[in-house]
């Protein structure tokens, strides 16, 4: 229950009156960037409301994007959290510290909130003005469509699965000595 957050280059890196953008080189921490920025270097006002989603479902679970969940399946925050909420059963994921201090539709509730903002397409994100009305409670929700799940997948050799190809993409962790 400590975020850090510690990426604030982008913003070195927008003009005044800028909303969209593109870069030679991608920089940030991977697991709370935008699935846009991440692959193809694009960038805009939306990319920060998907870390903001990351930040959100981390406070609310009390654990880490990059832990892994059923690891034979691969899932990481994203997809368990997402599991449980097609599963109706969302408040597993309730972080126990605030078990007994939260109002459960409030969790429930920043819990979308958190969907929302992690949709695949930026256009599909609300913006942060937004994104604190609902939070304010002052906005009815829209139903979130399925986020964007960057799953992990054990690599093997192709011999041992040819299913895999060349250009299969890969998401590497780097982790400081």
């Amino acid at each position: 229950m400590s975020p850090k957050i510690s990426d604030f280059g982008m913003a070195r890196i927008f003009g005044g009156d800028q909303t969209e953008g593109n870069t030679n080189r991608v920089v940030g921490t991977y697991g709370y960037m935008a699935p846009e920025y991440a692959i193809d270097g694009l960038f805009s006002v939306k990319s920060d409301v998907y870390s903001f989603g990351i930040l959100l479902l981390e406070i609310l679970s009390g654990k880490k994007n990059r832990m892994s969940f059923h690891p034979s399946q691969g899932l990481n925050l994203v997809a368990h959290a997402w599991n449980l909420w097609k599963d109706g059963k969302p408040l597993e994921l309730i972080d126990t510290c605030l078990e007994n201090s939260c109002i459960l539709l409030e969790f429930v509730r920043c819990l979308r909130i958190s969907f929302l903002c992690l949709q695949q397409h930026h256009e599909d994100r609300p913006n942060m003005s937004f994104v604190v009305m609902m939070l304010h409670g002052e906005s009815s929700l829209p139903e979130p469509k399925e986020p964007i799940t960057l799953v992990r997948k054990k690599l093997s050799s192709p011999s041992k699965n040819p299913s895999l190809s060349t250009n299969e993409i890969t998401i590497t962790e780097l982790e400081a000595r």
